[in-house]
């Protein structure tokens, strides 16, 4: 069987939706921005492309029409290189991923562009209206404010506001000290004169935090800052057979060992990443243990702290560039953020095996399993 792996990791500046710098910046041409970037600094053959696999949540507007394949059109590729979009909600990337490494499993196709994008300013008030008309005695228990679902995982774990905003101010200052450091910039593309996320808040502590206002119940513990930030964002993974990467002489950032998605109650659809990343484990014939680094997308303080809990996650082995508290989290871009970024950290930490997962709206959690190529 084909192994895949990632060989390269580009992602747009993440900004503040609405009020950020990337507003203007239709979502295809930030998608076509950062794939080009992947593509030039990978030094990756267009004509070996078989598929661009894109993530978008909200495809509405100016992110529908099958984005996948509108963006071939911006970045140059070869007239037989396809392109599809993916709806798995936060997770869209990230199942994109997992189709790309399916396929070359198959030898259904050797190099893959897998990414995601969503510009939250383009989604009315951050979600897109329902559906259908809720009816609640023929869909109980389906539709649920996210905000919602992070207060009944708080309740369920007996998670404090105390807890949730240490773990919100501890990612800002993580990602206040890669950003000081230089760890984005390998990974970032400047978009016009965007050259560096801008929801970072290093001056956070629990004085300020305290005077915000309860976002979701009165008489909850969540509040925006607690919350990931709506976000406008981009970001795209190159994935590749293995022998096919080592032929080309691509830089190879992990190969792709077991991936999973499993359901759960939409109404704590944020423990969605314990199911996936047990079920993950088990397929890859490791423990929580074996795991050197852990990319959890920080949807909310409450559901990221729920499942480092429960799935007994050694706290330092997570996030450790910052989350999505702090970066934000760009709906159909984050799964290709966190594994790419996982990837990239696999590598510069000199660790074995790294784990991305995340929670899905509607009750799903979905998860990815990388290791070291010598």
């Amino acid at each position: 069987m084909f192994k895949a792996v990632i060989a390269g990791y580009s992602r747009s500046p993440f900004t503040m939706a609405r009020k950020g710098e990337l507003i203007e910046v239709k979502p295809v041409n930030l998608l076509a921005e950062v794939i080009n970037n992947l593509v030039s600094k990978n030094k990756v053959n267009k004509a070996d492309i078989e598929d661009i696999v894109i993530g978008c949540a909200f495809q509405t507007g100016e992110q529908c029409f099958n984005i996948g394949k509108l963006v071939t059109f911006l970045t140059d590729m070869d007239i037989k290189t396809s392109g599809m979009t993916v709806d798995r909600w936060c997770g869209s990337s990230m199942e994109g991923i997992h189709i790309a490494a399916g396929k070359i499993a198959m030898g259904s196709g050797k190099v893959f562009i897998c990414g995601g994008v969503e510009s939250m300013t383009r989604v009315t008030t951050g979600f897109d209206s329902m559906p259908y008309p809720y009816d609640g005695k023929e869909n109980p228990n389906v539709y649920f404010s996210m905000g919602t679902t992070a207060e009944n995982v708080a309740k369920q774990y007996s998670i404090s506001r105390t807890e949730q905003q240490e773990f919100a101010i501890s990612s800002h200052q993580k990602a206040f000290e890669a950003q000081s450091k230089g760890n984005f910039k390998d990974e970032i593309v400047s978009i016009g004169n965007c050259s560096q996320d801008s929801n970072i808040r290093p001056n956070s502590n629990q004085e300020k935090l305290d005077s915000l206002k309860l976002a979701f119940d009165q008489n909850g513990t969540v509040t925006a800052a607690t919350s990931s930030p709506l976000t406008d964002g981009a970001a795209a993974t190159l994935v590749c057979e293995e022998q096919y990467a080592k032929d080309n002489n691509l830089e190879i950032l992990g190969r792709i060992v077991s991936t999973s998605v499993q359901g759960c109650k939409a109404d704590t659809m944020g423990l969605g990443p314990i199911g996936a990343t047990q079920k993950a484990l088990a397929r890859a014939k490791l423990s929580i243990k074996d795991i050197d680094i852990v990319e959890l997308n920080e949807a909310f303080a409450s559901q990221s702290l729920a499942c480092i809990k429960d799935l007994q996650i050694d706290p330092s082995k997570v996030n450790i560039d910052g989350g999505a508290l702090a970066l934000g989290h760009p709906l159909g871009a984050t799964g290709a953020r966190i594994t790419g970024k996982v990837a990239q950290l696999l590598k510069r930490e000199n660790k074995k095996y790294a784990l991305a997962s995340q929670c899905i709206g509607l009750g799903m959690g979905i998860a990815t399993i990388i290791e070291s190529v010598d």
